[in-house]
């Protein structure tokens, strides 16, 4: 992600709800599309991702790379663990995209998908009432998602709060 005004946005937010969140974060913010697991040379366990799989899911990724687009966000909202800002898709292009990447791989995923881009974790307990007051103090974010570019990217799963690290660019098409 590399919008300034939505990275702003982002910092903006955290800092309000830093006293919830836990202050260690170096993953980038990002909009997850697909949990494909951990790369391994064979696939073994329900969470490896060979590099065949990857393969295959960058070729479908290609073969409908298409347009740039923008996706409007909603208000913080929250998870039980983690703050977020919703991420809407009415033209169904993440729907078109998550199609394409299931051909090749089942996601590893214990919820439904629901597109959105992480705030933070929470560091400690708080009431729903009290989160639902904090996220209604704020505003929406004024400007949208613009996507131009889809990263395959992976992280150290020792370290909890940890960055990611992009394996693979794929650019999409000005519309």
């Amino acid at each position: 992600m590399n919008d300034s005004p939505l990275l702003d946005y982002i910092e903006a937010t955290q800092r309000q709800l830093a006293d919830l969140l836990h202050p260690s974060q170096q993953r980038q913010p990002h909009l997850t599309l697909f949990v494909c697991g951990f790369e391994q040379p064979v696939h073994v366990a329900d969470d490896d991702f060979s590099p065949t799989q990857l393969h295959d899911q960058i070729e479908s990724l290609q073969r409908l790379r298409g347009a740039t687009c923008s996706l409007a966000l909603g208000a913080p909202d929250s998870f039980a663990t983690a703050a977020f800002i919703p991420v809407m898709d009415p033209s169904a292009q993440l729907t078109l995209w998550r199609n394409a990447l299931e051909g090749a791989a089942n996601e590893v995923r214990q919820a439904v998908y629901v597109p959105h881009i992480t705030l933070g974790l929470y560091k400690r307990k708080a009431t729903a009432d009290e989160l639902r007051q904090r996220l209604r103090e704020i505003d929406a974010p004024s400007m949208s998602l613009r996507i131009s570019q889809l990263h395959y990217a992976t992280y150290d799963a020792r370290l909890h709060f940890g960055p990611l690290e992009t394996q693979q660019v794929i650019s999409l098409e000005c519309a």
